[in-house]
């Protein structure tokens, strides 16, 4: 596949995800979202990758969904929206699902699908001009992109319910205060912040991570004793891997752990 909409760069353990249609407002269409995809698959099985960069070029991160490509046959746009969401949603689900973390840094506006996906990061780095639009409402339509779990996780379901419900749009100070966003930093500290923490998780347990991560997405729809009895399988698996090994040498012997991602 010859990929338009975005591009993958591995570095030492660090994949960076760059949408890369800056002209065009960075838009989900049907080609962003078959390569978002594919993205997702390719980072998932690559073992050598231990934490991904989320990152978009130009002074805004997303307008979120082409409107222009929805207007041009509002009656095929059902099918249209199915095959879509067929590829993004799996995207999302196989990224959600990986051991590497996944860190995402945000400028300017982010807007819709977009802003669901990012929500959907591990850590969200904003810069301070920053805007997160609803969008949904705003054109008659519900949400997607994962939006309705991600935003909740987040924010909390009664806050993310007012975001979509009222169309708002969130600066980055109460993207912030609403736990959209983890940090907020000046314009010219977005990538340079948003790489030195993907980097640290790029050099921790990447077995951990993947295992703390799906624990966390397990834990509001299951009982309690299925997540407890989830978490020891977990732990158990994790205490063969030679990361966790590495961790308890370490302590014991009073140094830094040096993680291999295995």
């Amino acid at each position: 596949m010859t990929w338009t909409s975005m591009r993958i760069e591995h570095d030492n353990g660090l994949a960076r995800l760059t949408f890369i249609q800056p002209a065009r407002g960075n838009p989900i269409d049907g080609p962003f979202c078959a390569e978002f995809r594919e993205a997702a698959i390719e980072l998932s099985e690559n073992a050598d990758v231990r934490a991904v960069l989320i990152t978009a070029e130009g002074k805004s991160f997303s307008f979120g969904g082409d409107v222009k490509a929805f207007v041009e046959d509002l009656d095929a746009l059902p099918k249209l929206i199915k095959r879509w969401t067929g590829d993004l949603h799996v995207g999302i689900a196989r990224l959600q699902r990986m051991n590497a973390p996944v860190v995402a840094a945000v400028q300017g506006v982010c807007a819709g699908g977009m802003a669901a996906c990012v929500a959907g990061a591990d850590v969200l780095v904003a810069e301070t001009g920053s805007r997160f639009v609803a969008a949904y409402a705003g054109i008659g339509y519900s949400n997607d992109a994962g939006a309705s779990i991600m935003l909740s996780r987040r924010m909390g379901v009664a806050r993310a319910k007012r975001y979509l419900l009222l169309n708002e749009t969130l600066d980055a100070a109460t993207a912030l205060a609403t736990g959209l966003a983890d940090e907020v930093v000046a314009p010219e500290e977005l990538l340079p912040r948003a790489e030195a923490i993907a980097r640290q998780l790029a050099g921790g347990p990447t077995l951990a991570y993947g295992e703390i991560r799906r624990l966390l997405n397990s834990v509001t729809d299951q009982p309690l004793e299925t997540q407890l009895e989830l978490e020891a399988q977990a732990l158990a698996r994790i205490a063969r891997s030679a990361d966790a090994r590495e961790g308890l040498t370490a302590f014991a012997e009073k140094r830094k752990p040096r993680f291999i991602g295995q």
